[in-house]
């Protein structure tokens, strides 16, 4: 499936098709981010955040209350920003591949 848009696998690798799909959502908009010539006052944390679900979609499957933690503080930080609304979409889609937290009690 993924080979089929484009995505090469590495070999050996079973990696898991949500994490692919938030890496690349994350990178897009990260570049998109920072193709934006306007500075707003959340830029920071946006930044920082987007380099957070970087850093926990390269190190395998993240902990889904941290992606939901980090996609809120995004939204937050850069939710007004229309130019950037199709990309925040496209990592909120790939948060909720991984579905919603466990409960634990």
């Amino acid at each position: 499936m993924l080979r089929s848009l484009g995505q090469r696998s590495v070999i050996g690798s079973d990696e898991d098709p949500r994490v692919t799909e938030l890496r690349t959502a994350v990178s897009r908009l990260r570049r998109e981010l920072a193709t934006l010539p306007s500075e707003f006052p959340d830029r920071v944390i946006a930044e920082d955040e987007l380099a957070a679900l970087a850093a926990m979609a390269s190190g395998g499957t993240p902990e889904i209350p941290r992606l939901r933690s980090s996609l809120l503080l995004i939204a937050g930080a850069i939710g007004s920003v229309s130019a950037l609304a199709r990309g925040l979409n496209g990592v909120r889609e790939a948060v909720d591949l991984f579905g919603e937290p466990t409960q634990r009690g």
